[in-house]
């Protein structure tokens, strides 16, 4: 039994650029820097916080989240204030 070759994926949404194109670009450096901040994303946070993976009852998380919006913060918060 022979495999059948997989056909090259094709993103219409994002074709290959010709060389036209590839020559009219300019690296990120010359764009002007307004344009630079808008293309760089999220500015970095002051306060780096912590990824923390918690085991709890499931009665207990559901309580939390029909808290309503916001339930993730305020349980942070419950978690800094028990700090010692």
């Amino acid at each position: 039994m022979s495999k059948k070759p997989k056909p090259q994926p094709v993103d219409d949404d994002n074709p290959e650029w010709t060389a036209q194109e590839a020559a009219a670009s300019k690296r990120f450096a010359d764009l002007p820097a307004t344009l630079q901040g808008k293309l760089r994303g999220r500015p970095k946070s002051a306060v780096v916080k912590a990824r923390l993976t918690v085991r709890v009852e499931p009665q207990a998380l559901e309580r939390w989240r029909a808290s309503g919006p916001g339930w993730q913060t305020r349980l942070a918060a419950l978690v800094a204030r028990m700090a010692p």
